[in-house]
């Protein structure tokens, strides 16, 4: 940690970004910034600790603009999942960069190709360059996945701002259950399929987590432990797929759900526009300027 970073020394656009995967005020995000030396990451693992906060909205919040699309395989043998961005919102609904990101989508389904450097290699890349002029704005296809299902089916769901979709494989089922789970898997953001199936190094940070907060100050070691264990539980839980609540029927779980449709869930891929990408920003209101300078 920086020892001698100061309040001045924060940007305004890191204390933003604090605040939006927090919803905490902005002075504590401040002064959690320059207690961790600037990183974004142990300030809300302290912040986490001393208050008990959630888990913060994950990094890489929606930052890059852009559109998601899916294409299935009519079999449902497979299905490609695609991320194209741009600069601007404005950008992303322009009919030119729409035709663009389905050249791309057909392209990488029908060669079943999900390097984005092989399949920008000849003429797609010279349409990109051509739309880059015609717009103005960077254009790139960031991402592309493909997903598979030898004993069962492909399903996919994108949301209705093209920012949100999600393949899913099933051994068993059929399409429309395919597209139900996905649909709730864009929802609710599920980690993980199976409780088992969260990284060892996810669950011990949460596990450290849990034990310095306020509450578990002077307890017992085995009271402490209990306690964690119950809260971990809750925690793998609410990120594991199948033991969600179906968001169209929270009575059955997402394990009922499939296998009442005769099916295993495999695996998913959730894509959504921006994640992972920072886009520096600063653009307070006076107001919350005047107070960053106190």
């Amino acid at each position: 940690m920086l020892e001698d970073i100061t309040m001045a020394a924060i940007s305004a656009s890191l204390v933003k970004e604090l605040r939006e995967r927090t919803s905490l005020g902005m002075m504590e995000c401040k002064k959690a910034l320059v207690a961790a030396g600037g990183d974004i990451e142990l300030a809300i693992e302290e912040m986490r600790k001393s208050s008990g906060m959630k888990a913060a909205k994950k990094a890489g919040r929606t930052a890059a603009e852009g559109v998601v699309a899916v294409k299935l395989a009519e079999d449902g043998s497979f299905g490609m999942l695609v991320e194209v961005n741009s600069e601007t919102d404005f950008a992303a609904r322009d009919e030119s960069f729409l035709a663009f990101v389905g050249d791309v989508t057909e392209a990488a389904f029908a060669d079943k190709q999900s390097d984005v450097t092989a399949l920008m290699s000849g003429d797609l890349d010279l349409s990109r360059e051509r739309l880059v002029q015609k717009i103005g704005e960077n254009i790139g296809v960031r991402r592309i996945e493909i997903v598979n299902s030898d004993d069962g089916v492909v399903g996919g769901y994108v949301h209705s701002n093209n920012r949100i979709a999600v393949l899913v494989s099933l051994k068993g089922g059929d399409s429309e259950l395919a597209k139900d789970i996905a649909m709730h898997i864009a929802a609710v953001n599920p980690q993980v399929v199976r409780a088992e199936d969260m990284p060892a190094d996810v669950v011990e940070q949460e596990k450290n987590i849990i034990k310095a907060q306020p509450d578990m100050e002077g307890k017992p070691e085995a009271i402490v432990e209990k306690m964690m264990v119950g809260r971990i539980n809750k925690f793998l839980k609410e990120n594991s797929l199948l033991d969600q609540a179906f968001v169209k029927n929270p009575d059955v779980s997402i394990a009922q759900l499939a296998k009442d449709g005769g099916a295993d869930v495999i695996s998913f891929v959730r894509y959504e526009v921006g994640e992972g990408i920072e886009v520096s920003k600063v653009d307070f209101a006076a107001e919350v300027a005047a107070q960053l300078q106190s």
